[in-house]
């Protein structure tokens, strides 16, 4: 199948994302807006007949001082990754990235590799010799997506320096996911644990209500975010980001970008951001007060969030990413505490990958981010 790769325009590339079951958020138009202090372009692969059978969003960022970029296709491109010709669909896209500037190309294909079900996370959990989840046997092996890792190792492309453990990627490796499809909502709430059920309840008993929000309300999203970052010991993103984010994906999708609060006596105790491109939906940024823990407030809106999910006719509700350390005394095994008791399913996808294009600029590049 011979293919044809040229830039696109945004209304070709969102009808394109439109016509799939799903596609990443991070491969719509929009979030070419939300990145702003990145420059961005829409690639699009044509067929033979002339029909658009592929998608990227590119960012490039600028390199200090030189006219040379970095190519980021985050969580793509979105294309057909299991065709026996992928260097078809990919040496395009790399020649036509070199005669933009690009240095080196960075991109996520977005291709589950293995799943892990709760019990068997459970069970490594409780196994005092199991300290990270790649050490559980897994409950599902994709074998293509191995294929591609091979696939693309031939061509030259290198995977990310971790190697797998989840954090060093750009977008997280490891995810949890609630798969909808095929299930009524009873079934989604009787794969709960049973702290999770309980929590549920005691919120309904202490009348937590979970409410959506607008673009007026994103401050006090804020202001939640805020004190949730203190605790956590991370850095804020400013509120001018969850703004520019509510204006470019709701423009481009109504239904893009939603915002939950989990409220008792008047008081907003947590929110989330929820984010919707197609049958997928993920739960993107949460944040909650150091008050009122105890009428579990987060165990509430996420319910609510499912339910509305469901509601949409989604297959998958995505919690985003977790470590792949199943250590108590991690600081990051919460994480994948709260999100095992949804009974759903880790998922870890094949890493960001590097093509170099200009080896002593990569290497530079490196050196540069690794001071940072």
């Amino acid at each position: 199948m011979s293919l044809t790769l040229r830039t696109i325009s945004r209304e070709q590339h969102l009808a394109y994302i439109q016509s799939l079951p799903a596609a990443s958020h991070m491969q719509v138009p929009a979030w070419a807006d939300v990145k702003a202090e990145w420059r961005s372009e829409s690639l699009g692969w044509f067929d033979a007949s002339g029909e658009l059978v592929g998608a990227g969003l590119v960012l490039y960022r600028q390199v200090p001082k030189v006219k040379r970029y970095l190519a980021y296709l985050p969580e793509g491109p979105v294309i057909n990754w299991y065709a026996p010709n992928l260097e078809d669909w990919l040496q395009p896209m790399l020649a036509h990235l070199k005669q933009q500037g690009a240095f080196t190309v960075k991109m996520g294909p977005p291709v589950i590799i293995r799943r892990w079900d709760s019990t068997a996370i459970k069970a490594g959990i409780q196994n005092p010799d199991v300290k990270r989840l790649r050490d559980v046997e897994a409950t599902h092996i994709e074998p293509r997506a191995f294929e591609v890792a091979d696939k693309l190792r031939r061509m030259g492309w290198q995977q990310g320096e971790d190697g797998g453990a989840g954090f060093a990627d750009v977008q997280p490796r490891y995810v949890f996911q609630v798969p909808l499809a095929d299930r009524s909502l009873e079934e989604v709430h009787k794969g709960f644990n049973q702290l999770w059920r309980r929590n549920i309840k005691k919120a309904e008993k202490a009348g937590v209500e979970v409410v959506q929000g607008g673009y007026d309300d994103l401050a006090e999203w804020q202001r939640l975010y805020e004190i949730t970052a203190e605790r956590d010991h991370f850095r804020p993103r400013p509120l001018g980001y969850f703004q520019r984010m509510w204006t470019a994906l709701n423009a481009e999708d109504p239904n893009r970008m939603r915002l939950y609060f989990a409220r008792h006596d008047g008081v907003n105790l947590s929110a989330a951001t929820m984010l919707v491109v197609g049958g997928h939906v993920w739960y993107s940024y949460g944040a909650s007060d150091n008050i009122g823990r105890e009428v579990r407030p987060s165990n509430a809106m996420q319910w609510k969030m499912l339910q509305d999910s469901y509601a949409l006719g989604a297959t998958v509700y995505d919690l985003r990413g977790i470590s792949d350390s199943l250590d108590e005394n991690d600081h990051l095994f919460g994480l994948i505490q709260f999100k095992v008791g949804t009974g759903g399913q880790a998922a870890e996808y094949l890493g960001e990958w590097d093509f170099p294009l200009n080896k002593l600029l990569h290497k530079a590049f490196d050196l540069y981010m690794a001071r940072r």
